[in-house]
């Protein structure tokens, strides 16, 4: 998955979703240190503190491994709205970032 598109998944698949991240300091790319946090809701409602995940930085994309064979969490089916926060220097942005169907 790469950010603001639907994806199909097999709820017994284990693969990395991604979203690209792209952090600029004075107009120059910069490189996030700490890992990125994702959540993956059935409702339209906004993440709480017990609903992220911890990925990790693959540049230019935020990744986390889902699904029952060492994945960070396996999903059931339904549809899921994405979400990812991280840390840029003062700010935390957060962004809702697309859906996935799992089946």
């Amino acid at each position: 998955m790469d950010g603001e598109r639907a994806v199909d998944l097999a709820a017994i698949s284990t693969e990395f979703v991604k979203v690209t991240v792209v952090a600029k300091a004075g107009g120059q790319q910069v490189q996030l240190a700490i890992p990125p946090q994702f959540a993956f809701l059935l409702t339209d409602t906004s993440p709480v503190e017990d609903d992220w995940l911890v990925g990790e930085w693959l540049a230019p994309h935020g990744r986390i491994l889902i699904g029952p064979n060492g994945g960070v969490t396996t999903l059931e089916a339904g549809e899921y709205r994405l979400w990812i926060k991280f840390l840029g220097g003062s700010e935390t942005p957060v962004y809702r970032t697309g859906t996935i169907t799992v089946y």
